[in-house]
């Protein structure tokens, strides 16, 4: 699969690849995807590892290689797939380009724009097969989301969420639902199920249950379905006005080369944004289009010293003519609009808690689940 010509233009402020950098987790495959993530108009880009990318968990990998019979020559390894640890450290080199490898567990950056951003990752996956980040359905898997966290990265997605397969069962993860459920972040993405590509706005229940599950804790009522497969492909049931709007909105999102939603302060605490954003389609769709999503921020706690700092600054200083006094007040007004007009050119609330900043995430996800 190739991304050639079909990386957005539309800059944004975090670009996110939710796993599978790789085929079969080869070297040249690496090296592919980075020069990829190099093309994407961001500056800070965030990476997790997925099922693919074992050579990223060395202990699997280790376990790939000695269990082949008969034994495969190191040097044929080493040729292909590299020295152990060698692909994490590609990966990890390529921080100079503002691209960052997240390990399980909570990160957060200071953007450029003077936002924060608090993101939990994790690579981990249920599944009975050999291949990295995984563990057994059965044990299940610690997903330890702080709350505060601005957005989830997961490989795999959350039980009851597109999550469905090509024979229609839920291939999601139980204890992701549950630790997302009680962490509530702003966004969740994720890929690895291609075919439950798609965005939903989920509404929490007021009261969730001791483990929170989607028959249980979802506000059906108040929740809604963005956009998925079936909503911008042709399917037997259409009539003839559906599949000409479907048309002309997937005509519209490929002209763009992405899709995008938003998300609104208002929202924080009661309601998550879903995102599956495999890229990787099928035989209809070889190509899914990836997503970008305006979220809002708060400002982090240098960049609020720094502009108490210059507002301490400017009251020191008299204005050295009366007449001049009203030019000022606008400028500082027009100052004041600017940082805090969100990335949808309205200005925010002054009094609210979160709105000083925003963020834009084209999400990217997925080679193979």
């Amino acid at each position: 699969m190739t991304l050639a010509g079909s990386i957005p233009s539309q800059p944004a402020d975090v670009c996110i690849h939710a796993g599978d950098l790789t085929e079969e987790s080869k070297l040249e495959e690496f090296h592919s995807s980075l020069e990829l993530l190099r093309t994407i108009k961001a500056p800070l880009k965030l990476v997790i590892a997925g099922n693919h990318d074992f050579t990223l968990d060395t202990p699997m990998f280790k376990k790939k290689i000695q269990e082949i019979k008969p034994p495969l020559e190191p040097e044929l390894v080493q040729k292909f797939y590299g020295e152990y640890e060698e692909a994490r450290k590609l990966l990890l080199d390529a921080k100079d380009d503002g691209i960052h490898l997240l390990n399980e567990g909570t990160h957060s950056f200071v953007l450029k724009n003077g936002a924060e951003l608090r993101v939990y990752a994790s690579p981990y996956t249920p599944s009975l097969g050999d291949w990295g980040f995984q563990y057994h359905p059965n044990q299940g898997h610690e997903f330890s989301i702080e709350g505060g966290t601005d957005i989830v990265v997961t490989h795999g997605p959350p039980r009851g969420i597109l999550d469905r397969t090509d024979n229609r069962e839920r291939a999601g993860c139980p204890e992701l639902f549950a630790a997302v459920a009680q962490a509530k972040p702003q966004i969740h993405c994720f890929g690895h199920i291609h075919e439950g590509w798609g965005v939903k706005m989920v509404a929490w229940r007021s009261k969730l249950s001791e483990k929170p599950s989607f028959l249980a804790d979802i506000d059906n009522a108040a929740s809604e379905l963005v956009e998925q497969l079936s909503t911008i492909r042709k399917t037997k049931f259409d009539t003839p006005e559906e599949e000409r709007r479907k048309k002309e909105k997937l005509e519209a999102f490929r002209e763009h080369k992405y899709c995008g939603t938003s998300f609104s302060p208002g929202d924080i605490g009661s309601k998550t944004l879903f995102v599956n954003a495999s890229i990787k389609g099928d035989v209809e769709s070889a190509l899914q289009l990836p997503w970008l999503v305006d979220i809002v921020l708060p400002r982090s706690e240098r960049q609020e010293h720094e502009e108490d700092a210059e507002s301490r600054e400017s009251a020191k200083t008299p204005s050295r003519k009366r007449n001049l006094e009203a030019d000022i007040d606008e400028v500082d007004s027009e100052r004041a609009a600017r940082r805090l007009r969100s990335s949808d050119g309205k200005t925010s609330r002054p009094n609210s808690p979160r709105d000083e900043s925003s963020c834009s995430l084209p999400d990217l996800a997925g080679v193979k689940k």
